[in-house]
């Protein structure tokens, strides 16, 4: 399985998408934006959001914006339930969450903390994170088998912390492959 294939799919700002078929390659840029990929191996399906904000907003406009994390975890969800995924089998990937500017407003950590305390509330499975640090990356996520690539976007350092899998080591090009 490889991550070059002509069926890819950037999973932009405020979206989700959710895809069963193996040749399926989800992309997505992340900075202070942080993306869940979830998969279910046995039932070869999964998905990926990109999330701009945490929470769910303030007014009844805002409660239904996909720029709102609350929101875009429950669309990535109930489209992984709708095509088969059943949550006891559910694996999660967490990546993004970067402090791209220096300033007194850190997106990217509260970010991290949405995410993290969503799937926590909602007992979810967590495998595998990269988050946090100063530096973008670039992912490219298999759905049906959740092998995931990921490339720093500077040479700056990055923090990352893996739960559930063994370490694997960063490769000289900058990219980094989780399976």
């Amino acid at each position: 399985m490889t991550f070059a294939s002509n069926n890819r799919i950037n999973v932009t700002q405020c979206s989700h998408v959710v895809s069963a078929d193996a040749d399926v390659v989800l992309f997505s840029v992340l900075g202070s934006c942080v993306a869940a990929c979830a998969f279910d191996e046995g039932m070869q399906i999964g998905g990926m959001n990109h999330i701009l904000l945490p929470g769910s907003g303030h007014n009844n406009l805002a409660d239904q914006s996909t720029m709102f994390g609350t929101n875009l975890m429950e669309l990535l969800l109930n489209d992984l339930y709708k095509k088969g995924a059943r949550k006891s089998h559910l694996k999660f990937k967490l990546f993004g969450g970067a402090q791209m500017f220096e300033s007194g407003f850190d997106a990217g950590s509260r970010n991290i903390d949405f995410l993290q305390d969503f799937l926590a509330n909602e007992g979810l499975d967590v495998v595998a994170t990269s988050l946090g640090g100063k530096s973008g990356r670039q992912i490219e996520f298999h759905p049906t088998s959740g092998r995931l690539r990921q490339r720093f976007l500077s040479e700056q350092p990055v923090e990352t912390t893996k739960l559930s899998v063994p370490a694997t080591e960063k490769v000289a090009s900058g990219e980094l492959e989780l399976f």
